[in-house]
């Protein structure tokens, strides 16, 4: 796993993956955090008769996998996440292997915040090779001075 990626330390062409096995708890917890109790998500009798013939996890949890591995590739040089599209492409499910993949498309120096707007393009595939979800995210990430993340230049 990268951490604490500076912008100037960041190249067009750069790839990082990371993989995390989602779980019941995931869905669960995440049920309560967004308030989100569709039986699709917390009903297996119901969600059994639907079109995914058992339960699915929120798009919001495949959503965030992604977005968290951006969290620690640029922890303590992100100064903010500006945006990001997800679009669903398969279901997701509790046991399932999420691999998420992040390439660096653009940067974008902005000499006023001491770094840029990296944009990136991921994708994330569960452990049978499929497509669950692609994203385009961009953020505003500070150069990395090689002093810590809290020490300004």
């Amino acid at each position: 796993m990268y951490s604490g990626r500076g912008y100037n330390e960041v190249r067009i062409g750069e790839r990082y993956d990371s993989a995390l096995t989602l779980t019941e708890t995931h869905i669960v917890l995440g049920a309560g955090l967004f308030g989100d109790f569709n039986p699709l998500h917390i009903n297996q009798t119901f969600a059994q008769e639907s079109r995914y013939a058992g339960r699915i996890a929120h798009g919001y949890l495949t959503s965030n996998v992604m977005a968290a591995q951006l969290g620690m590739i640029f922890h303590g040089t992100a100064i903010a996440y500006l945006e990001h599209a997800c679009r669903f492409l398969a279901p997701v499910r509790a046991g399932d292997t999420l691999t998420t993949a992040w390439n660096i498309v653009a940067r974008d120096d902005k000499p006023k915040h001491e770094g840029g707007i990296v944009t990136l393009s991921g994708t994330c595939t569960n452990q049978d090779g499929i497509q669950v979800a692609a994203a385009d995210a961009k953020i505003l990430v500070r150069d990395n001075c090689g002093h810590g993340a809290d020490v300004g230049h």
